[in-house]
């Protein structure tokens, strides 16, 4: 046999990718680079995966983010080595929290060229901690080291993923020379120690996992519950209301589920002690999916099971959702499944809070006062649901989230968002990847920092085709430190930080066509307008002033906390 390292490892990477495919893989983010050619080389020949590419690996991360969040399967990650790796740290993280797949495959230096000075070397081993679920360092492939060893160790991280969730990585370091000519067939012995599995299509290592079952909850019927719905499918989140309606349990709907209620605008009317006086008389709480929006609902739930209340808690993310470390029954399993299981049975509704729904109404009819139908971050909440349309919908982590989260009204949107870790790097490149999962027309709102922080992941959007707005919600800076408690005298400076910069040129640049309309109307009638004749992206730029929505927000709180 001749010796050709390039040939040995593409032949690693065609395994790899072979089992990646039947562990659910489809789609593969690759970023540029020389040391990761044997991965993306074979990745692209694979004729099974579909290949996603950027220049820059920080919004590749975020674009793999998307397409798990929305396709619900792992997705790989294709990097060069050196510094390229650490920038995928964002996107691992936030996917460390919200569980989404991500199987980051780092190519780099043989083990002789770290730590020794030599090129675009860095310490690779363990570089994102335990924001992975597992992680498996390989050796440089040779012919000492098996096919099958590679196939074990793999499919043990991989089934460690489909347990857990979340990303996992695999560290590739590949000895040059990098490329050859030369056929595979020259270690055809070697490729043939594992023909049998090439030959079945299976996965080379299987492991079965039990079935979680549902509780029954025949001895809750008569209590008085309350639903809380936090980031789920939009399938989901219906079966939650329809859970809700058949017990005739009242629901808190965050704005993730793409779903409202009677009850909407809680986190408005929990400042009013008659409205809170009135929940409280829940001893249940009953929650489906996690990270929920509202602080204040957040407070609200913390001091109702501190004072003796039942939570329950449905997801299938094994990991802890519990911030405020409360007595709490975590099924961990498919919400669809607990639900098929809990609602298969004729119950007698208990209908309680009967008086909330008039709190939400008046939510409503004051914030519509307040924003005078102007164009305003508020009034853009309140019709957000018929500006999106049939659309799906990207919300950044600005101040309008908490927005839509006060006084917004989602009927049946399919709702997406990073709000794990919250922060508003990667944005523009998760709703791409969430785009491109879907095939399905979006509308992106984003607030002017986090488009600023991702500026140049609007090149995903260059060759769009399918319809994409891009609303920009430009305050100018970080308005959103009105609603805290920073100091006055440092807040323009170390937290608002404004910075004067108008959104025009970048879309330009990107090839993105622009607006700045200057009513609701015209908002209105270009969005609308472009999901229905236009084609690619739009990005709609709207200027308010900085103090704006606070005002707005605490206008409308004091409206309702006087209330009787």
């Amino acid at each position: 046999m001749n010796h050709d390292q390039a040939v040995l490892n593409r032949i690693w990477c065609e395994t790899l990718f072979e089992e990646l495919y039947r562990f659910g893989v489809r789609d593969v983010c690759v970023a540029p680079g020389s040391r990761s050619t044997p991965l993306a080389l074979e990745a692209n020949a694979h004729t099974s995966l579909k290949l996603h590419t950027h220049f820059d690996e920080r919004g590749l991360g975020f674009l793999a983010l998307g397409l798990a969040k929305a396709s619900q399967r792992p997705v790989a990650v294709v990097v060069t080595s050196g510094t390229a790796v650490a920038n995928l740290l964002p996107a691992v993280a936030e996917a460390g929290l919200t569980g989404e797949k991500l199987v980051l495959l780092t190519a780099d230096r043989p083990i002789e060229l770290v730590g020794c000075g030599a090129n675009q070397a860095i310490a690779q081993q363990g570089i994102f901690s335990n924001h992975v679920c597992a992680s498996l360092n390989l050796p440089s492939p040779n012919t000492q080291t098996s096919l099958n060893w590679l196939l074990t160790s793999v499919d043990q991280v991989l089934h460690q993923q489909a347990v857990s969730g979340h990303a996992v990585h695999i560290n590739c370091p590949f000895p040059e020379p990098l490329y050859s000519n030369a056929p595979k067939s020259i270690y055809q012995s070697y490729i043939d120690t594992v023909a049998v599995w090439r030959a079945e299509g299976g996965i080379y290592s299987n492991k079965q996992m039990p079935l979680p079952m549902p509780t029954s909850i025949a001895e809750i019927e008569q209590r008085k519950a309350v639903v809380v719905i936090g980031s789920v499918t939009l399938q989901e989140a219906k079966q939650a209301h329809q859970f809700a309606a058949q017990m005739g349990w009242p629901v808190l709907c965050d704005p993730q589920s793409g779903t409202t209620s009677d009850w909407s605008g809680f986190d408005i009317w929990l400042q009013n002690p008659a409205a809170r006086a009135q929940l409280s008389q829940c001893d249940l709480i009953i929650q489906f999916g996690r990270r929920l929006v509202s602080k204040r609902l957040h407070q609200w739930l913390e001091q109702q099971v501190q004072a003796g209340c039942d939570y329950w808690y449905v997801s299938p993310d094994f990991e802890r959702d519990n911030q405020s470390h409360l007595p709490q029954q975590h099924f961990v399993c498919s919400i669809a499944a607990w639900l098929n299981v809990v609602t298969n049975r004729e119950v007698q509704p208990v209908a309680w809070a009967n008086e909330l729904p008039r709190f939400s109404a008046e939510v409503n009819k004051q914030a519509r006062e307040i924003a005078q139908s102007s164009l305003c971050e508020m009034m853009i909440a309140l019709h957000l649901s018929s500006l999106v349309g049939s659309a799906d919908l990207f919300l950044g982590n600005s101040l309008f989230v908490r927005m839509v989260d006060m006084v917004g009204q989602l009927h049946g949107v399919e709702t997406f968002t990073n709000r794990g870790a919250s922060g508003i790097d990667g944005l523009f490149a998760t709703a791409s990847g969430v785009q491109r999962a879907r095939s399905n027309p979006m509308l992106l709102m984003i607030g002017d920092t986090s488009a600023l922080y991702d500026l140049n992941s609007l090149a995903l959007y260059s060759h769009q085709e399918t319809p994409v707005v891009i609303v920009v919600t430009n305050n100018d800076g970080g308005a959103i430190f009105d609603l805290l408690p920073v100091p006055p005298q440092q807040k323009q400076a170390l937290y608002q930080m404004p910075h004067g910069y108008r959104f025009e040129f970048a879309a330009k640049q990107f090839g993105l066509d622009y607006v700045r309309p200057t009513s609701m109307t015209e908002l209105t009638e270009r969005i609308v307008g472009h999901f229905a004749h236009g084609c690619g992206a739009l990005l709609v730029e709207v200027n308010t002033p900085p103090n704006q929505a606070s005002q707005h927000i605490k206008q409308l709180a004091d409206h309702v906390r006087a209330l009787v």
